[in-house]
């Protein structure tokens, strides 16, 4: 790796707003806000609108669509065309 090119990776917090869970890893991006976490080190903080603690797919709260309903509607209209 050629030195002075790649961004700095470093221990960083994201909190989901939504949910208020946060979570401590690493990554290139940084902030201005801090936040002292568990081990008693201060760290930057991301917040973040939505994340694997919130989002729908992951807490299994999805809404899941009548698509076969929809097929059928779709072919009943849709039948004597092209024939």
């Amino acid at each position: 790796m050629k030195s002075g090119i790649h961004p700095e990776y470093a221990p960083v917090v994201f909190r989901d707003l939504a949910s208020g869970a946060s979570f401590l890893t690493r990554s290139t991006v940084g902030s201005d806000k801090t936040i002292e976490w568990e081990d008693g080190n201060t760290y930057p903080v991301i917040d973040v609108e939505i994340s694997s603690e919130s989002h729908p797919f992951y807490t299994g709260k999805q809404r899941i669509m009548d698509s076969a309903g929809r097929v059928e509607k779709f072919k009943n209209r849709y039948k004597g065309f092209g024939s």
